[in-house]
């Protein structure tokens, strides 16, 4: 079965408010087997609305709609639903009662323009909405199902939970959608492309689409089948021969961050780590602490943006800034071997490097980072040159700086000849 799913509300169509709600919805049906071919985001008009319904029919055998079922004058998806079925509003008593008790146990008066939200689309079923004003509809009309939701995300997510997901249930739709997560860091997004496009003709019942992010490219191959074992073993076939493709660089098969592999690593490695930043002013620090329990690895940091606290701090000599600079591969492996030193931690990481938009040179540009790592095996460093603004710059070299962690734990350095 196909669906369609409309967002009503012109403060959508706004850069303030961001439709969140479909994303849920996606989900939702997607697990009951359900494919969401088109989403629609539209404002409060009539005749923008009405046209989007109409769209939806004639595409899907289900429409979901959210917003447009509050009590003010803007809100007129009941209506809307209604002309274009030619069906009328009816007042619902029922629905009347448990409004007025609500304002009732809020100890308020129920404001009159309230009312509306009594009004039920002939032969509907009423989906009762405990957390708010504007209750549910479940319509069946024309061969499809239209089911109208608030668009308040709680009220939205318990309603589908509790009312709609069971109802789509009992339609006996056999077909769910299988899916994986993998996270790939490293490569651009024509990279992976290249690199797991011959799998596309070979795993032709599959769908695999593709994501860049500011942390990563993303790719989610997925099937639609009635034989749970069958789309279970053809997909983990799949993420094998694209893992064998991507390396060192796929991080994760079930979508997690970056973080959240280090974190797992180091657990699992029962290693420890510090680190001394410049110029991503704590951003590695918070990245390492935002995963709980992250106490048990995470021993510390420091900040110093400064030459004098460098060196006071971190051990990093003061004639070596003067000779190489404070932005150098030298001062990098510096303040890695320097805060590891400090703190007897397993790993130190130190950044050093320039975030603009200003202080760059032609010899050392606005986006130069360099990056070092120390363990007992010895200190290395990586130097890189990140495209974008300050935020852009501080998230890249955050980001390959825990890249670097997660292979020195994963990929041990292969010892130098002399």
């Amino acid at each position: 079965m196909d669906a369609e799913i409309i967002a009503v509300g012109s403060e959508l169509l706004t850069p303030y408010r961001l439709d969140t709600n479909s994303l849920f919805l996606t989900d939702q049906l997607n697990r009951l087997g359900i494919r969401v071919i088109h989403k629609a985001v539209v404002g409060d008009g009539p005749e923008e609305m009405r046209s989007s319904f109409e769209h939806a029919l004639a595409r899907a055998d289900i429409v979901v709609s959210c917003g447009g079922l509050g009590p003010t004058d803007d809100d007129r998806t009941r209506q809307t639903v209604a002309e274009l079925l030619g069906r009328r509003l009816l007042e619902n008593q029922d629905v009347l009662r448990k409004l007025q008790e609500r304002f009732r146990r809020f100890g308020r008066a129920m404001p009159e323009i309230n009312l509306r939200q009594a009004l039920v689309i002939e032969g509907a079923d009423v989906l009762p909405n405990p957390r708010g004003t504007a209750p549910g509809q479940w319509i069946e009309a024309r061969g499809h199902i239209l089911v109208l939701l608030p668009g308040v995300p709680q009220e939205l997510r318990a309603l589908m939970e509790a009312e709609v997901s069971p109802r789509l249930a009992k339609l006996g739709n056999q077909q769910r959608l299988y899916t994986r997560d993998l996270r790939i860091v490293g490569l651009f997004e024509s990279e992976v492309e290249q690199r797991v496009r011959p799998l596309y003709a070979e795993f032709s019942d599959t769908e695999t689409t593709i994501l860049a992010t500011a942390s990563g490219i993303q790719l989610h191959p997925r099937i639609w089948s009635d034989d749970p074992a069958y789309a279970e073993s053809r997909l983990n076939e799949l993420v094998g021969r694209m893992t064998l493709s991507l390396g060192k660089h796929l991080i994760s098969t079930c979508g997690e961050t970056i973080e959240e592999v280090v974190a797992r690593t180091l657990t699992e490695s029962h290693a420890t780590i510090a680190v001394a930043e410049s110029c991503t002013g704590g951003l590695l620090a918070e990245r390492l602490t935002s995963i709980a329990g992250s106490s048990a690895y995470f021993l510390g940091g420091v900040v110093c943006y400064s030459n004098q606290l460098k060196t006071q701090l971190v051990g990093v000599p003061a004639e070596l800034i003067e000779a190489k600079g404070a932005v150098s591969a030298e001062v990098a492996l510096a303040l890695a071997d320097g805060v590891r030193q400090q703190t007897g931690a397993t790993i130190g990481v130190g950044i050093t490097g320039i975030a603009g938009p200003t202080g760059g040179t032609p010899e050392k540009p606005v986006g130069l980072v360099h990056i070092g790592t120390a363990d007992p095996r010895g200190s290395r460093e990586k130097a890189f040159r990140f495209p974008g603004d300050r935020e852009r710059i501080r998230f890249f070299a955050t980001q390959n700086a825990l890249d670097a962690v997660r292979r020195l734990c994963l990929f041990p350095p292969v010892p130098q000849e002399e």
